[in-house]
């Protein structure tokens, strides 16, 4: 299924190939690569969480193509009327073809939509090759109709690599498209087979 998907075969004929020979990797399963990508939302601070919640799920799925899962409060916090076992967010998490493909949008047709985008800040990776991502609002997604849009839902996006190191997994994502704001001055020339599209907005 994965090599009917075009950001794969990039992946493959080229980052992997680049990713090699740049840090000298003897065998081709040494070489990172992306696992699974979760994307993950919380409603407990919402005044209406039950719809805000049904909300939150139809956002997801619209933009994942994936049926999310709830995650609930694992205790009580009575300040926020939350109760231990209560529903308070959604999860999605995607691997495969599925996460290719989101991947694919997320970097190609979503981040160049923020306005006045920079590039995504280098710093949020974990010490363990994985790197979390915040999306202030849906509303970047092609998909999402904004004539239909009740509230802003934001989430984050953490992409869990196979990287053994933060530096690793920094490589496998750039050579991918990630758009790193430490590379804003390389990518504004870059060719759309190098990062075009999002350079353009890192001007």
């Amino acid at each position: 299924m994965n090599e009917q998907n075009e950001f794969y075969r990039h992946y493959k004929e080229k980052v992997m190939p680049t990713l090699q020979q740049r840090h000298g990797y003897k065998n081709v399963h040494q070489i990172p690569k992306v696992e699974k990508v979760v994307i993950n939302t919380s409603v407990g601070s919402q005044g209406d969480v039950k719809t805000a919640l049904e909300e939150a799920k139809a956002e997801l799925a619209l933009i994942t193509g994936q049926r999310p899962v709830e995650t609930r409060a694992k205790k009580s916090i009575s300040n926020f009327k939350l109760r231990k076992d209560q529903a308070i967010g959604a999860k999605v998490t995607l691997r495969g073809a599925r996460m290719y493909e989101f991947l694919e949008r997320l970097i190609k047709a979503a981040l160049p939509r923020i306005r006045d985008f920079r590039g995504v800040s280098p710093r949020c990776f974990d010490r363990h090759g994985n790197y979390t991502l915040g999306v202030a609002d849906q509303t970047i997604f092609p998909e999402v109709e904004l004539d239909k849009i009740k509230r802003n839902i934001g989430f984050d996006v953490t992409i869990v690599t196979s990287a053994r190191t933060d530096e690793e997994a920094k490589a496998l994502l750039s050579e991918m498209g990630m758009p790193f704001s430490d590379r804003a001055r390389k990518l504004a020339t870059a060719s759309p087979s190098e990062g075009g599209p999002a350079a353009a907005q890192t001007t």
